[in-house]
């Protein structure tokens, strides 16, 4: 799922799991194993961001979105989890000049104080826009160390949330300001499992059997003959190895 806010598109799987251990209020997920979305993020957090195992996005309005002094509204909210513990308040702006606009409150070591109050201390915000380099099409964030908190006030294990409030300044002093009222509706939540990529072999045999089903077709052998036609087909491209001479 890219993201020039395109995560918004991907269908949502709600809550069923047993609980995951170390998300924020306990939240319950539903496992899925389709494709995973893609964060584009700068290489020093590219590691960090790409192992996302939640995501759950929030139905509601921006009462508050300040960015360096600019007063924004906001088109949509979520929060990410990483499988590492990092975690994001993601803000897509409605900013008609840029759709491409997106800043995230940035931070490890997320905990709950209380039964319906989560805080998140921020070390670094992620600024997006259409202006950053991009990488395979997709803007890269930067990356601005920062000092802040968000507080988010609900219990994510019921999938109900009433606000999240986010302040924080980067090191050059600009300051970051997010005060979000939920419209009462749940929360949509996912879980995503990483599935191991093929290893090379087993992508060339792949690679190698779609070729030789190929030549079958533009050959027209009959249906009944292709099993034995794509056997042969094989046998040529990996012809067995002579035995080593004995000594």
């Amino acid at each position: 799922m890219r993201f020039c806010w395109q995560i918004l598109a991907v269908p949502i799987v709600f809550l069923s799991a047993p609980s995951v251990a170390g998300s924020p209020q306990g939240i319950r997920v539903a496992e899925d194993t389709s494709a995973r979305p893609v964060i584009p993020v700068s290489n020093e957090v590219k590691r960090q961001e790409q192992d996302i195992d939640i995501y759950a996005l929030m139905s509601g309005k921006c009462s508050t979105l300040k960015i360096a002094g600019r007063d924004f509204a906001c088109r949509a909210v979520a929060y990410f989890h990483s499988e590492q513990g990092r975690a994001n308040f993601t803000v897509a702006l409605d900013d008609p000049a840029d759709h491409s606009h997106v800043i995230s409150f940035s931070g490890d070591n997320g905990h709950r104080d209380q039964e319906n109050l989560y805080e998140l201390p921020i070390d670094r915000m992620l600024l997006n826009s259409k202006d950053r380099p991009k990488a395979d099409g997709i803007p890269v964030p930067s990356v601005e160390l920062s000092d802040g908190n968000c507080k988010q006030i609900g219990n994510f294990a019921t999938r109900q949330i009433s606000s999240v409030a986010c302040s924080a300044t980067d090191k050059g002093g600009n300051k970051y300001e997010l005060k979000f009222e939920s419209d009462g509706s749940p929360m949509t939540v996912r879980r995503l499992r990483q599935i191991p990529l093929p290893s090379e072999k087993r992508v060339a045999r792949q690679n190698e059997q779609l070729e030789c089903r190929q030549k079958a077709e533009l050959a027209k052998v009959l249906p009944r003959d292709r099993p034995t036609y794509i056997i042969g087909c094989l046998a040529q491209e990996n012809p067995p190895t002579a035995p080593d001479a004995p000594k």
